[in-house]
């Protein structure tokens, strides 16, 4: 029995792993449209594989950054510098785009829905209060919660005081980082598996009706991220890089946003980010650090939802956005966007922060994150698949920056 599996699951496997996502993509949307009631039972695949991916990314961010620095040696090249440069200018351009396309595009809401639950942050200042305190929480704590800026600091704090110890002990701490990695990617080759039972299960319950009474809204939030993602990003890549940036972006996008977008979480995406640099061969002292980071900081997808629903709710209640508010929505929304939580529906609970610049009152801005909530479908996968591929792509620009150009695209 178990040689007449393999026998007809060798074709299968010869198939790129993204082939088998494509696929595992369409057999969900068919067994939601076939059987409804099974599509919803193989949403266990799609939690199980989520699940896998969030319990081993903390270790793995801890050992990888550890390892990283501990074996780091003077004079080596790092492009930290270079990428937070990136991720900060891309936040922020994303959310100029998001003004353009909202005075473009004025969206009007249905304010009747019931508010939402949640408790939202005060002002971009507890944000980043919030962000130091995590900083320094207990490093197991950060472990068990999936703190990433703990995790960061603890494992640079580790990995610097490791730089003194014996070459035996760095090995050691190589070859962990190496274990880890080989569950990683054994977890990462379920992925078909668990993106057919996300797509199912999400088809099945909950379907595209209800994105419809929210079409326009949607489209200004969607739209905006497809132009991020395929012309400023691009845009600042080639700056850069001074190299054609779409073979590097379409890479991304097949090989970070994919998972990304149906995993809705950007912590989960960290394995198959890390993985990904590692196929790409960049500089393994820079990704290790910057992708974790990105997950945290570099949030351009959310910084689009913030602006757009918040100019949303404005235009709705007939207030007047002069420029220079507008330029102070982004850059509050930049902001607010690095300090996003990397799980499904983050941003969301940023809208009543950015909607007090207008006066906007609490009980409004929170109607306007229960409208967020149900076309988050579509639109939290989408952020999060800009949000993670993006990582991916500045990490790569900067490693490419000062590479010698081979001729190759």
């Amino acid at each position: 029995m178990i040689t007449t599996l393999n026998t007809l699951g060798r074709p299968l496997r010869r198939l790129g792993l993204v082939t088998q996502i494509a696929l595992g993509i369409v057999a969900g949307i068919l067994l939601a449209g076939l059987a409804p009631e099974l599509a919803r039972s193989a949403g266990l695949l799609g939690q199980l594989f989520v699940s896998a991916l969030k319990a081993v990314a903390p270790i793995l961010v801890f050992v990888l950054v550890a390892a990283a620095i501990a074996n780091h040696r003077r004079g080596q090249p790092t492009h930290i510098r270079a990428v937070l440069v990136l991720y900060l200018a891309g936040t922020l351009i994303a959310a100029l785009v998001a003004v353009a396309a909202s005075y473009a595009f004025p969206t009007q809401l249905a304010l009747e829905t019931p508010a939402a639950e949640g408790a939202p942050p005060g002002d971009v200042v507890q944000i980043l209060r919030h962000l130091l305190l995590s900083a320094v929480e207990n490093p197991v704590t950060a472990l068990m919660e999936a703190n990433f800026i703990a995790i960061l600091a603890w494992a640079i704090g580790l990995g610097l005081v490791l730089r003194q110890s014996a070459d035996t002990t760095r090995t050691m701490l190589n070859d962990l980082a190496d274990a880890v990695s080989g569950v990683v990617k054994l977890v990462i080759r379920l992925a078909p598996l668990g993106i057919l039972g996300l797509v199912a299960s999400t088809l099945a319950e909950k379907g595209l009706g209800a994105l419809l009474d929210y079409g326009h809204l949607l489209l200004v939030i969607v739209g905006c991220m497809l132009f991020v993602g395929l012309v400023t990003n691009p845009l600042l890549v080639f700056l850069k890089t001074r190299r054609n940036p779409y073979p590097l972006v379409f890479t991304c996008l097949r090989g970070s946003a994919i998972t990304a977008f149906f995993t809705r979480s950007s912590a989960a995406n960290i394995p198959v980010n890390l993985e990904l640099c590692r196929r790409l061969d960049l500089h393994a002292d820079t990704y290790s650090v910057s992708i974790p980071l990105g997950a945290t900081i570099n949030m351009c997808g959310a910084a689009i939802t913030i602006t757009v629903t918040t100019l949303a709710a404005a235009h709705t209640l007939g207030i007047d956005v002069d420029f220079a508010t507008a330029l102070l929505l982004c850059i509050v929304s930049a902001l607010a966007a690095c300090g996003v939580s990397g799980v499904a529906g983050g941003s969301l609970l940023l809208i009543p922060m950015a909607a007090s610049l207008f006066g906007i009152s609490a009980d409004v801005a929170m109607q306007v994150v229960a409208i967020g909530f149900v076309i988050s479908v579509v639109q939290d996968a989408t952020e999060t698949a800009l949000n993670s591929s993006t990582d991916v792509l500045f990490t790569a620009a900067a490693c490419h920056a000062d590479a010698p150009d081979t001729g190759r695209d």
